[in-house]
């Protein structure tokens, strides 16, 4: 594992021994690990979200009813 060297504000370090002191994590370096992976983790999700978004976008608007919709939805369960 690489060795870094960070500076944390005194609020973010307090965090941080506060959460080893209430046994959430063992350490510093496991505590920043988990909130690492947890931003990349949302990332993509973010991602993701957006691509769906652009997906639909550029699909054009629909012309079925709200009823139909609904309807073509329901069958889509079955």
């Amino acid at each position: 594992m690489t060795r870094q060297s960070v500076s944390l504000s005194k609020k973010n370090d307090e965090w941080l021994k506060n959460q080893i002191e209430e046994e959430e994590f063992n350490s510093k370096s496991e505590a920043i690990n988990y909130l690492i992976k947890q931003a990349r983790n949302q990332k993509a999700y973010y991602d993701f979200v957006r691509l769906k978004i652009e997906r639909g976008e550029k699909s054009g608007f629909s012309t079925k009813t709200k009823d139909e919709l609904l309807a073509e939805i329901k069958s889509n369960l079955k």
